[in-house]
């Protein structure tokens, strides 16, 4: 048992409590560590996992006061650990759910009956509750991506940038191709050539040929040159940010600020 002392006023802290608080500063150490180690921001495990940012930061930051009740947090510790490759279960046991912390073993073959039909009931009760967690994150988080939807059109040159991958299916479906060639004609014979400048922060995905040759999010003041035998296509997230230059053409804006654009650029078919 524990007291603590504030103004004056004894408060007593029950040992289940500060051994959850210890076990999830463990397991939030462990997984902004993993979250950090593969490159992700906290907006983008919320967009893979549909679990609310400040959530997923109550988890790494062991604040039990802004988080739901235990068997809910067990079920979002596992959802965010495998949003990063770990393994959700084993991890999610760690957390405390109760007074009495059931530990989970293959030694059911020598458990009695009646008690290993108490573990599946326990085991079918978590798999209730996790996919209860699961549809409540998504609930809560639909009005925050509806919201996202209008980032796009709105958003000024140097702002963060979203990516492809974290718009709804609906915004993705306004990104246009467009096509381009050379417009010098002598120049049929040449690879085609791309010299990009950023002069604002943006997420490009470059495929010559039909392989990716790059993917991930640029600063500004970036300068990349990609070549290629027929065919080069960019993806911007930030197309306001992105000057492209062709075939050592006069560079050009591939468009607005905040815009998703994809540009498709070809070498001269004529003959």
């Amino acid at each position: 048992m524990k007291w603590l002392r504030n103004n004056n006023k004894r408060e007593f802290i029950h040992p289940q409590e500060q051994l959850r608080a210890e076990k999830l500063a463990h397991i939030g150490i462990e997984l902004r560590l993993k979250r950090q180690e593969k490159g992700l921001s906290l907006e983008q495990v919320a967009a893979k996992t549909r679990i609310r940012r400040r959530l997923l930061q109550a988890i790494e930051e062991a604040k039990l006061d802004e988080l739901p009740e235990p068997i809910y947090i067990q079920g979002l510790i596992k959802q965010y650990a495998e949003a990063l490759g770990l393994n959700g279960t084993e991890l999610a046991s760690i957390f405390p759910t109760g007074d009495r912390q059931l530990s989970i073993k293959p030694v059911w073959t020598s458990l009695p009956a009646a008690q290993l039909q108490s573990i599946h009931l326990y085991l079918l009760y978590i798999l209730v509750i996790s996919f209860a967690v699961n549809t409540l994150s998504h609930l809560l988080s639909r009005s925050e991506i509806r919201a996202n939807s209008n980032l796009i059109q709105e958003q000024p040159i140097g702002s963060p940038v979203l990516q492809p991958d974290q718009l709804p299916p609906k915004q993705l479906e306004k990104i246009k191709p467009v096509s381009a060639t050379p417009s010098n004609s002598n120049d049929s014979n040449k690879p085609v050539r791309i010299d990009v400048t950023l002069k604002a922060e943006s997420w490009l995905r470059v495929v010559a040929d039909g392989k990716t040759q790059f993917e991930g999010l640029l600063p500004q003041g970036t300068q990349r040159t990609w070549v290629a035998e027929s065919q080069l296509k960019i993806i911007a997230g930030n197309a306001g940010g992105v000057l492209v230059t062709f075939n050592q053409e006069e560079a050009k804006q591939l468009g607005n600020p905040g815009e998703v654009q994809e540009v498709t650029f070809a070498a001269n078919q004529q003959s």
